[in-house]
């Protein structure tokens, strides 16, 4: 049964992990990199439910399409200049 996520409940990595269905190599790196912000309570990760969201929403999508697409537009101008 899918997790359900609440933006203002706080959830552990494992919980984050079954939500976004990724590995715990992935989970980690996400959380080592600021992909998700979490605090650390008693040694363990904890993510408020709206860090969660943000990753999975439409608006996160487009902003990295935006990235995405401005990147390779530079490329294209420096493979030019070549």
């Amino acid at each position: 049964m899918p997790i359900k996520i609440n933006s203002d409940n706080i959830y552990t990595t494992k919980e984050a992990q079954e939500f976004l269905r990724v590995s715990e190599s992935t989970m980690k790196r996400y959380l080592k990199k600021g992909i998700i912000k979490a605090n650390k309570v008693g040694g363990r990760y904890k993510i408020l439910g709206k860090e969660l969201l943000k990753l999975v929403s439409p608006e996160s999508e487009e902003k990295v399409r935006r990235v995405y697409y401005k990147v390779k537009e530079k490329v294209k101008k420096k493979i030019e200049n070549w």
